[in-house]
């Protein structure tokens, strides 16, 4: 994955850096003074260690901007509880103090130094000759910010001070695992960032075994707070429950806040004039869908105005809390903390969160998904309750349970969907569901298997609004006309579930014609 070095003292000398193109400037801490900065737009590097003396020049990092903003703000999440700026800016780089600043250099030029996506020097944060760390971007998926996310926080976590993690069996003899890959599947799937955390969801600082001996235990979070001249973030919101807790309004409320360390706890107060429902959820800072990149794992705890404790909202195969309950008039406490899950204890769980709440009516109350297969079809149903009417429902599906992707629109009044898959593997299933009034609310996951085998080369769906989904066995291409035969779109089409956009066609009759391996299929379509 990485290489580690040991410390050594020398002087490098950076020269200009020779941009090759706009890199937006992005600063996680702009306050802080303690900096590590994310290079992509190529560097020229003289050393006398680096690449056994000769310079490198360091071409770009080959991401786009949407790239490159992903991988920064994994990387901010990760140092998000302290007292540090992340930044692609190198004015705020050169302006930090030497003994407090990192370059970590993303580049295609990695061929001096095979086998590795990233290398770095233990402890070279704080020696004040810009030591840069470097990440291949090349090597990392390639060109995934996912992956370079992952190996910047790694290989800047080297020059903080940390070394590998590892993971060891029963015997606590040699580690089943140099880097530890972690545990879990899905939005709670979790690995060390200093182990291996390319493949896992959530990942974070550790408190665990090094290759050094399974009682080698390096404390991760203590590591970097107290040996870089730089500690924790101040606490943003105490945890007491009194006159002086944080108060929110009830009717509607939006707070931003960060959980720092493993005994922190955020505390907030609110007070009800009538009996009244609450609607809250709490969501970790994410980069995408299904809590992608979340380093907190949120427990909630409800009190009431004599402190004393009501109920705890813990789920444990999600990230966030989502709270739907009825209380009676008077004043109530709530207080955030990271929690742990089935894969990981609630060391690292840190990081920023949302939490967003207001009391009244909820328009949709439940949205139930179930399923099942039968001749290879898979066939989903689902239950919603709602008050105000349902505008939009959006058929979501998965390979992994984590990342969710269109698998088709259905109408407002529709119950069920059922369709043949063409892969051979488990394939996860969701709702998202829209109300008239913009509420969003998302179903239950469910999980069927499915054979691959076609019954059929295409399935064509035959009434449309904006999309025409066709799912098909193979490759194939494709040509739509009108009804008088004009031909409007053509093109191909993969293996698999596709849409054909005809939102900017008027509503009627359409004709499609699809061919693979010399077959054909025609079918007619009707925009409504």
């Amino acid at each position: 994955m990485k290489k580690l070095f040991t410390s050594l003292t020398f002087a490098l000398t950076l020269l200009i850096c020779n941009n090759a193109f706009s890199t937006p400037k992005l600063n996680s801490y702009p306050s802080a003074v303690a900096t590590i900065f994310l290079d992509f737009d190529g560097q020229y590097v003289e050393s006398t260690v680096w690449n056994g003396g000769n310079s490198i020049n360091c071409a770009p990092s080959g991401l786009n901007e949407a790239q490159i903003t992903e991988a920064f703000n994994r990387v901010a999440e990760d140092y998000r509880p302290f007292n540090i700026n992340i930044t692609t800016d190198s004015t705020v780089y050169l302006a930090a103090p030497l003994n407090k600043r990192m370059r970590v250099i993303i580049t295609t030029t990695s061929g001096w130094m095979p086998g590795v996506g990233g290398i770095s020097y233990v402890g070279s944060f704080t020696w004040g000759d810009d030591t840069p760390a470097f990440v291949f971007s090349d090597r990392l998926g390639p060109y995934s910010p996912k992956m370079v996310g992952e190996c910047c926080s790694h290989e800047s976590g080297h020059t903080v001070g940390l070394s590998h993690q590892s993971k060891y069996g029963s015997d606590c003899s040699n580690p089943l695992e140099q880097y530890n890959s972690g545990e879990g599947s899905g939005e709670t799937g979790w690995a060390p960032i200093m182990g291996n955390s390319y493949y896992r969801n959530m990942s974070n600082w550790n408190n665990g075994p090094t290759p050094y001996g399974c009682t080698s235990i390096q404390d991760n979070l203590t590591i970097i707070a107290t040996q870089n001249g730089f500690g924790f973030r101040t606490d943003d919101f105490a945890e007491t429950l009194d006159v002086n807790t944080y108060n929110i309004n009830a009717s509607n409320f939006t707070v931003n806040g960060i959980i720092g360390t493993s005994t922190d706890k955020d505390a907030f107060k609110f007070t009800l004039n009538q009996s009244a429902s609450l609607h809250l959820t709490a969501i970790p800072f994410n980069v995408g869908a299904n809590y992608i990149g979340a380093n907190l794992d949120i427990r909630v705890e409800l009190y009431n105005a004599s402190a004393t404790l009501i109920t705890t909202y813990d789920p444990e195969n999600t990230m966030s809390v989502t709270i739907d309950t009825f209380l009676t008039a008077g004043t109530y406490y709530l207080k955030i903390h990271g929690t742990g899950n089935t894969n990981i204890g609630a060391y690292g769980s840190l990081g920023a969160y949302t939490l967003n709440g207001y009391t009244g009516i909820l328009p949709i109350h439940d949205v139930t998904l179930t399923g099942n297969t039968n001749n290879n079809k898979h066939n989903l149903n689902w239950r919603i309750i709602s008050d105000e009417p349902i505008k939009t429902i959006e058929i979501q599906s998965s390979a992994d349970g984590s990342n969710f992707n269109v698998l088709n629109n259905a109408a407002a009044s529709t119950v069920n969907f059922s369709y043949q898959p063409y892969k051979s593997n488990t394939i996860y299933y969701r709702l998202k569901v829209t109300s008239v009034i913009n509420q969003i609310v998302y179903s239950n996951i469910i999980a069927l298997k499915t054979s691959g085998k076609a019954d059929y080369k295409f399935n064509v769906s035959t009434f449309v609004q904006s999309n025409i989904v066709v799912n098909a066995a193979e490759d194939y291409q494709y040509m739509l006309m009108d009804m008088n035969g004009r031909i409007i779109n053509k093109g191909k089409g993969l293996k698999g579930i596709a849409h054909i956009d005809v939102s900017n066609q008027p509503n009627g009759m359409y004709v499609i014609q699809l061919f693979a391996n010399n077959e054909q299929k025609t079918e007619r379509i009707i925009k409504q």
